[in-house]
């Protein structure tokens, strides 16, 4: 009796899997991934003005003397007053040392203050800072100065005083001035002796 014998199974040929291709990119794509990031121009920032009144040294305002050269109620605001920074500009003096001048009593009256309580000063407090600044270079103490700013402010009445004060303070500048002239003279006769020796 013959065999059957079962049909020889054939086997399919294994397909190797396909590598996968790189992603291709479009030209578009690609030059928007390669360009820098475009940074934003940097913001101007506008240069701060001077406060108003600010004056660089040597401007005409100020002289050798430290008398104002205009006339302090011309005031661009209208209210016929200055600030702080226009007062120190008008009477060639620091805005720290009209500050103290308030401080150690030396103003003759309270200067006056606007509503942002910033000072504001008259023609007449431009006039007594000047004054003022003669009593200090020519050697006037601190104290005596504010007992004639106290008798200034009480008013009509102590004139002898005022005068007296002022006429000891004048003797003693002229003292001051004497000897400063004989100082001079001795300086002067010490250049005189090597001139002569130069001129041989």
């Amino acid at each position: 009796m013959a065999t059957l014998e079962a049909p020889a199974t054939t086997s399919s040929p294994t397909i190797p899997p396909r590598p996968a291709s790189p992603r291709q990119t479009s030209p578009r794509q690609a030059s928007s991934r390669q360009a820098p990031l475009r940074q934003a121009p940097p913001r101007s920032v506008p240069p701060q003005s001077e406060p108003a009144g600010a004056v660089e040294p040597g401007d005409p305002l100020h002289t050798a003397c430290g008398e104002p050269v205009f006339d302090p109620l011309t005031g661009e605001d209208d209210t016929g007053t200055l600030t702080i920074a226009e007062a120190a500009a008008a009477t060639g003096v620091s805005t720290h040392t009209l500050r103290y001048y308030e401080r150690a009593g030396l103003m003759r009256d309270p200067v006056a203050r606007a509503t942002s309580q910033h000072r504001r000063y008259s023609a007449d407090d431009i006039r007594w800072v000047t004054f003022l600044t003669r009593l200090r270079m020519t050697g006037m103490p601190i104290r005596e100065m504010a007992r004639y700013a106290r008798l200034a402010g009480a008013g009509e009445g102590n004139e002898a005083e005022r005068l007296a004060l002022l006429t000891d303070h004048r003797r003693r500048v002229l003292e001051r001035l004497d000897e400063v002239q004989r100082n001079l003279a001795a300086i002067d006769k010490k250049i005189a002796v090597y001139q002569e020796r130069i001129d041989r």
